[in-house]
């Protein structure tokens, strides 16, 4: 890996990162109807063990830069919130829905870049989003009953994620990526414990292997997605961030026999077009 570019690292570690959060929603779904923290946490623990493998590994210390912090809590919040919101999705709607509305994230990052660090957007890029919204249209199919809850809670994720991978954007260079993920994860955990302990359910042995696996794959999707990022702005390879879907439409198929109505496929097609667009411009710039 050492002779490729940093961009061809990026894909190859975005694309790596979306199979891992795939086998992650799969399992996930099958571990059944448990609270949504303390699937979070679960998660979360696992992965908090894995970083801290790596940063002992590596005889790295947790932080490397004191002035880390406030960003590294504000991205730690934000992706616990977001994960939060983002479980709940895949708990309650066709899981390609859920992961679909989530990759919204590359154009909320966008925005949030040009905010925050003043990365320019072009006039093409705002027309990328505007028609990547109306494919969450189709998806969403608003009625505004109880049913667009999980819908408003995917949405709501996307928006939080594109803010939190702006934040890592910022820390790109300052902080190794198992020292970000150990951070992040410690947090969660930290966070989330108070909700544990007030909503706990039982588990059998097999919602615990599901929850466990769950969390090693979701580290392979943290660890894959915060070193993409690091080594090439998201206007370069976000556009792989897409195969996830593809992943999660066929692993549901066949684990669950579930697959998204023709109205979700048309907003699939729309979001991915969207996408392609602004890839296209983004090579000629």
């Amino acid at each position: 890996m050492a002779k490729l570019s940093r961009k061809h690292k990026g894909i190859i570690f975005l694309l790596l990162s979306s199979l891992g959060f795939a086998a992650m929603s799969i399992f996930v779904k099958l571990a059944g109807d448990l609270p949504t923290f303390q699937k979070v946490f679960f998660r979360n623990l696992i992965t908090v063990v894995l970083s801290l493998g790596l940063i002992l590994y590596h005889r790295s210390p947790v932080l490397s830069n004191k002035r880390s912090i406030k960003p590294l809590l504000l991205r730690s919040a934000l992706g616990t919130i977001g994960m939060i919101m983002y479980f709940y999705a895949m708990d309650n709607m066709v899981l390609s829905d859920a992961n679909m509305l989530n990759k919204l994230s590359v154009f909320f990052l966008l925005l949030f870049s040009a905010l925050f660090l003043k990365e320019r957007l072009k006039p093409y890029q705002i027309i990328s989003v505007i028609i990547a919204f109306i494919g969450a249209l189709f998806i969403i199919k608003p009625a505004f009953q109880v049913e667009f809850v999980p819908y408003a809670m995917g949405l709501g994720s996307a928006l939080i994620a594109g803010a939190a991978y702006t934040v890592l954007r910022f820390l790109s260079g300052k902080e190794k990526f198992y020292q970000i993920t150990f951070f992040f994860s410690t947090f969660s955990v930290l966070a989330l414990s108070p909700f544990l302990i007030i909503f706990y359910e039982s588990m059998s042995v097999l919602q615990v292997v599901y929850l466990l696996l769950a969390g090693v794959f979701a580290s392979i999707g943290q660890f894959g997605i915060t070193l993409a990022y690091q080594y090439a702005p998201a206007k370069e390879i976000s556009i792989f961030t897409y195969s996830n879907v593809i992943f999660v439409t066929l692993l549901s198929f066949i684990v669950f026999f579930d697959y998204p109505d023709i109205y979700s496929l048309i907003g699939y097609v729309i979001i991915f077009g969207a996408s392609i667009y602004m890839f296209q411009k983004n090579k000629y710039r």
